[in-house]
């Protein structure tokens, strides 16, 4: 038997290969298909199942597409109704892979279909389970998203409770948990960096595992959760009806532009000129309106916090070779109308002798120096509130970047506006949304909070850090 967790960073999201004489199953698979048929044509086996915990909301799912390529079945847990043909499983129901058993545990609470697989090994022992929201490393998953009628949070949450009571808790301590996300994901708010545990041990330091009621463990999952990203509900409608093939998707994206033709298309759709570069090599030159998400960082969630349409046309500016890679990081979230991509990236637009524009930097220990010359300075702090409140500059503007367009109208265009993060990341992001917004007297901060913090920048909490 082989267990094998393929993990995504920029999704902190873990999709899973499990073989067995020959025979395969991929349990939340990601868009793009080749990691999972290359894997086990390298093993010589078959993919006989794909397993869906739930209707993702955070991805789009590759399990049509996999299907397609390889025949095999495409299982989803109770409650799930779908626009194609799936397997739609009972509670309890066993599927034989090889020498080994996969066992349907019906778990809602995160959402109504909400499916945990057990692994059973050769001998008849439970190996693991495969959990996807309803358990994660260090929290539980989110019961906010599948609201609707008369169903609430806290029905969800009370669900939840039962199905980890019910279902998971009882199972040895030596059970492997093999959740669907970590630290990063937007699906829970407590997760741990790490992206496997015991059992056992979740069951002793795992917060809601913890709770010595269902009213105790309700307050706690609802406390402090933070609004859904908006493309989650558009994401878990394709897992649900359907998407184009991903084959499709790239073929319409990789269609390499020359500065011209880059031009013309972007005023002929109306597409967002997304610039994947880095931030710092993005403010020192770019396409004028275009905005900067960098590959480096989380770059799916924070194009599907900051676009809001999935049907939005994207045109690409990319470092040389990372289109392809650019092109399937957005159909993982559901951005398939991209209609190419800036040939010879922005060195081609400025050999084209076109237009340019640039975002001051300044560092840590400038803008102290700033804050000194006039205290009233106004300053962007683009870290989301729970990161925020326990250390800022003072007299500084929370305005997280996922939020930043709702609150343009609070930012002066007549003074230097110094905008910061965490780190550099964001900052930049934000930035480039304002100058693309007409906002021209706008300076980022390098370093961000980890930076100033060296610095003697004057720093206060709204509150106590919580522990």
């Amino acid at each position: 038997m082989i267990v094998e967790q393929l993990y995504t960073g920029c999704l902190a999201q873990g999709a899973y290969y499990i073989e067995s004489e020959g025979e395969a199953a991929i349990i939340d698979p990601l868009r793009e298909t080749t990691p999972y048929t290359r894997r086990a044509e390298k093993a010589g086996a078959k993919i006989k199942y794909i397993f869906e915990t739930h209707f993702h909301a955070d991805f789009v799912s590759g399990h049509l597409d996999l299907a397609k390529k390889t025949g095999a079945t495409i299982v989803y847990g109770p409650n799930a109704n779908t626009a194609y043909e799936v397997h739609k499983a009972t509670d309890g129901e066993v599927f034989k892979l090889g020498n080994v058993w996969i066992k349907v545990l019906h778990t809602p609470g995160h959402t109504l279909e909400s499916a945990t697989y057990l692994l059973v090994d050769e001998t008849g022992k439970d190996h693991a389970i495969f959990t996807g929201d309803t358990l994660f490393i260090g929290d539980v998953g989110r019961p906010d998203l599948a609201i609707k009628g008369d169903l609430t949070e806290r029905d969800l949450a009370g669900m939840l409770y039962d199905s980890l009571h019910t279902k998971i808790m009882p199972l040895a301590d030596d059970v492997i948990v093999y959740p669907a996300h970590g630290a990063g994901s937007a699906c829970g708010k407590n997760m741990s960096k790490e992206t496997t545990d015991t059992l056992g041990n979740q069951k002793m330091f795992n917060y809601a595992l913890r709770a010595k009621s269902k009213e105790e463990f309700i307050e706690q999952v609802l406390e402090g959760l933070s609004k859904a990203p908006a493309y989650f509900a558009q994401n878990a409608r394709l897992n649900k009806e359907g998407y184009e093939p991903i084959d499709q998707v790239m073929q319409r994206g990789t269609q390499a532009l020359s500065p011209g033709a880059f031009e013309a298309a972007v005023n002929e759709t109306g597409a967002v000129m997304l610039d994947v570069r880095e931030a710092a090599e993005f403010g020192q030159g770019f396409i004028p309106n275009s905005i900067n998400i960098g590959l480096n960082g989380q770059f799916a969630p924070w194009v599907g916090a900051l676009i809001p349409d999935l049907k939005q046309p994207i045109a690409l500016i990319t470092p040389a070779g990372l289109e392809r890679d650019t092109i399937v990081r957005l159909a993982r979230v559901g951005y398939d109308q991209c209609i190419g991509y800036l040939e010879g990236g922005f060195d081609a637009w400025l050999q084209a002798g076109n237009e340019t524009d640039s975002i001051g930097s300044i560092s840590a220990d400038a803008f102290a120096d700033a804050l000194k010359k006039d205290p009233d300075a106004f300053v962007v702090d683009v870290r989301k509130p729970i990161e925020f409140e326990p250390e800022h500059v003072q007299g500084a503007e929370n305005l997280p970047l996922d939020t930043l367009n709702e609150h343009l109208a609070q930012i002066p265009r007549n003074q230097t506006v110094y905008v910061h993060c965490a780190g550099g990341y964001r900052s930049m992001v934000a930035n480039s949304i304002l100058k693309a917004r007409g906002f021209d007297q706008i300076v980022n901060v390098d370093g961000g909070m980890a930076a100033i913090r060296k610095t003697d920048v004057p720093v206060v909490a709204t509150r106590t850090a919580e522990p």
